[in-house]
């Protein structure tokens, strides 16, 4: 199947397929004699898998690390935690034990920065006091 047809069966866009396998998170698929793209059901699921990824929260470079192992995962499915591919079981590489970690400290920074602004919104500035007193 040409690439729009390929895009539209994995749920994204064609521009998005042209990204993918320029950052190396697809291999470059046969071409017509007319040098179109043409993409079979196993490109298809490589795709859902890699959009899956990137929807948990991967970017772009993380799924390209281990961009040669995702042919170990059976169709778009992620594998058990501990097995190959990106969780960093077995012969993985660790890319979703370190995106898991950066998510952490987001959170832990963003946490921090809600709790230092809300206890600035509810403990009114000493000026603004003296002045209304004045």
């Amino acid at each position: 199947m040409r690439i729009g047809d390929a895009a539209a069966a994995a749920g994204t866009t064609p521009r998005a397929l042209r990204l993918y396998e320029q950052r190396g998170l697809l291999l470059p698929p046969p071409r017509t004699s007319s040098g179109q793209r043409e993409y079979g059901p196993r490109d298809i699921a490589r795709i859902r898998l890699v959009r899956r990824l990137l929807a948990l929260g991967l970017t772009i470079e993380d799924v390209a690390r281990c961009a040669d192992r995702l042919d170990l995962l059976e169709g778009d499915a992620l594998p058990p935690y501990g097995s190959p591919g990106c969780t960093g079981g077995g012969s993985g590489s660790g890319v979703v034990q370190r995106r898991i970690a950066a998510l952490d400290a987001e959170i832990a920074r963003l946490t921090d920065l809600r709790d230092r602004l809300a206890s600035a919104v509810a403990e009114p500035d000493r000026t603004d006091q003296s002045r209304s007193q004045a």
